[in-house]
């Protein structure tokens, strides 16, 4: 498909990737990199931090209906290719990182919990951005995915 789409012959494109695994490496890459410049963007957003949180999170809602390359690959693949997980571990500690920023920051404005371990609250976060996305691909209709949503920043507060 590719090879049609570009009008290119396919040794040019092996010749730029390697082969169809590094080729799927690559798109892992660039698709993980935008999801992760988009979310930073929500997370930047909004007068306080949970604002920038929710902003995410009804980001992630709004697309769940969408196929998600980076929680496809991981439910497809898991942790058993060392090069995609290396991928996925780098992309997923910058949003960790940006997250848990995040959360610290609605810590000092009140609005999240103190008791609350800013790395411990980001996993958290993390992992129902995947639900939200895995539910949204399953059919899960709107007013649900918003519940999850809603019930994931009460659970920090």
């Amino acid at each position: 498909m590719l090879v049609d789409a570009m009008g290119i012959g396919r040794q040019s494109l092996y010749t730029a990737f390697g082969d169809k695994w590094q080729l799927y490496c690559s798109a892992v890459r660039r698709y993980g990199l935008g999801e992760c410049a988009e979310h930073f963007d929500a997370l930047r957003s909004g007068v306080r931090a949970i604002d920038g949180i929710r902003a995410m999170l009804d980001r992630v809602v709004s697309t769940a209906d969408r196929p998600c390359l980076g929680v496809g690959s991981i439910c497809e693949f898991g942790t058993a290719r060392p090069d995609l997980a290396e991928i996925k571990a780098s992309l997923s500690s910058s949003l960790h990182r940006a997250i848990a920023s995040r959360i610290r920051e609605a810590q000092r404005e009140g609005t999240i919990a103190d008791g609350l371990d800013p790395g411990e609250a980001a996993e958290f976060v993390m992992a129902n951005i995947a639900g939200i996305r895995v539910a949204g691909r399953g059919g899960a209709n709107p007013a649900t995915l918003a519940s999850l949503a809603a019930l994931a920043l009460k659970a920090l507060q």
